[in-house]
Parts: structure tokens; sequence; C-alpha cells
């Protein structure tokens, strides 16, 4: 008994992450904040510690070629209030000159304790 299958596949290529706008010239989508990717990286060491495939941020920074001193920096950012993490997360793509928001930046916000006065100062930040 033979049996005969037939599958339709279809494949949506686009050329290298850009589109074409009503004038035909490539427009470029932009790229996520560099702040965006290091927050997600932080929750992701952060993630692994917990679970027991790293076993401190020492080896998180052995096993990703960092000093202890950058980790320390990046999974301090998981310490930022719920409510500026999303807000960093949702940041719209960068399409032109530098990142608005840098880790750097952020570290004052990061130094504070209670999240209400993370709150002001993200507000602050915001506002310049």
């Amino acid at each position: 008994m033979n049996v005969q299958a037939t599958a339709t596949v279809t494949i949506t290529l686009q050329r290298s992450g850009r589109s074409r706008d009503r004038t035909g010239s490539w427009t470029s989508p932009g790229r996520l904040p560099r702040v965006v990717r290091l927050l997600s990286f932080a929750h992701e060491i952060d993630r692994r510690v917990r679970a027991g495939e790293l076993d401190d941020l020492a080896h998180a920074a052995r096993v990703f070629g960092l000093t202890r001193a950058r980790v320390t920096q990046l999974v301090n950012l998981t310490l930022l209030a719920p409510t500026i993490q999303e807000e960093i997360l949702a940041l719209p793509p960068v399409t032109v000159g530098r990142d608005p928001i840098t880790e750097r930046t952020l570290r004052p916000i990061v130094a504070e304790p209670v999240w209400e006065r993370q709150m002001a100062l993200w507000e602050q930040l915001r506002r310049r």
C-alpha cells in the first residue's frame, strides 16, 4: 500500500530586516535599545543562578567572559521596580542616533532601594 502526502509551505522573506516605504526606498525598523537587551540578559543570569545552572555571579562572570563587577551591575537592573522594568522592556526601537536611556543613567535609580523613590527618579530621567 503506497500512501502519498503533499505539504504546502509558505515562506515570506524580507531583505535584511528592512522594508520599502511608499517612495520605494529601503527603511530600517530600528534596533532594540541596548538597555532592553541588558535587562533581558540580567534576568537570564538571575534565572540561571536561581535554577542552579550557575553557581553564583562569579561563575556567571567566568561563563560569559565578563568581570564580576560588570555582572553585578547588570544583575542589579533586576532590582528596579517592576513598573520601570516593564517600561524599559517596552521602549521603542532606536531608528536614529543614540539610545535615550542607558544602563549607566539607570545606576542612581538602581541604587535607591525604595520603589516609590525609584519611580520618582525614573520620572525625572524620562522628562530629560
